[in-house]
């Protein structure tokens, strides 16, 4: 493992905790899409299949089972327990317009035309557009509180140091995956506007508000 994937890995995990610690301290989930939470738990469940029929080391499975607990505890706080406080006025985007057309791209391309790399090539197509509910949320509100402005950069920045360790796999290894690089490529540019606003704003001690 190198180290912008190692640093992508932690990137992620900070995004998770982030999230977490945010709904269970304020008690709310008020400006949290649970839709895009919905979306990366069937992203974490279709990926790791083979948590148990396939090892590769204790840190890969550690990871694995921590994305999965951290991603199902998630929309249980949102669902069950701080479900008063979940605004689903604005969280109105259609995610069977996005579960849908991944699953047929994922059934007609893939690397193999087996049930569980189908199932993990949806998962790479699927998060790539998993974070769009919680950015249309976003454009709605008009706003979007520092410590959730936070979780989206954490999460942001996991996909593009993945971007790295890709590029790095290619020239020291020969690594080269179509459908994994192409698809946090378009992750990465639905990102880039709210980049530009966390850079110029919430660095700057503001909140990030869109433009009027």
């Amino acid at each position: 493992m190198n180290v912008f994937r190692l640093v992508g890995d932690l990137s992620h995990l900070v995004a998770i905790i982030i999230l977490l610690l945010k709904i269970w301290k304020t008690r709310s989930c008020a400006g949290v899409s649970g839709k895009s939470q919905i979306l990366f738990a069937m992203v974490f469940l279709t990926r790791y299949l083979d948590l148990f029929t396939n090892f590769i080391s204790l840190y890969n499975s550690s990871m694995k089972c921590i994305y999965l607990v951290c991603s199902f505890a998630t929309v249980y706080f949102m669902f069950v327990k701080f479900k008063a406080t979940y605004d689903s006025n604005h969280d109105t985007f259609r995610i069977e317009f996005l579960v849908v057309p991944v699953g047929g791209l994922a059934f007609l391309v893939n690397h193999d035309f087996s049930l569980l790399e189908i199932l993990w090539t949806f998962s790479i197509y699927l998060e790539a557009v998993a974070i769009l509910p919680q950015l249309f949320m976003i454009s709605k509100t008009g706003e979007a509180e520092t410590i959730t402005s936070h979780y989206l950069f954490a999460l942001g920045s996991y996909r593009a140091l993945y971007i790295i360790n890709w590029v790095y796999r290619y020239y020291t290894e020969g690594f080269f995956d179509l459908i994994a690089i192409v698809a946090g490529c378009v992750q990465t540019i639905l990102y880039c506007d709210f980049f530009y606003l966390y850079i110029t704003k919430v660095l700057k001690g503001k909140q990030l508000t869109l433009p009027a």
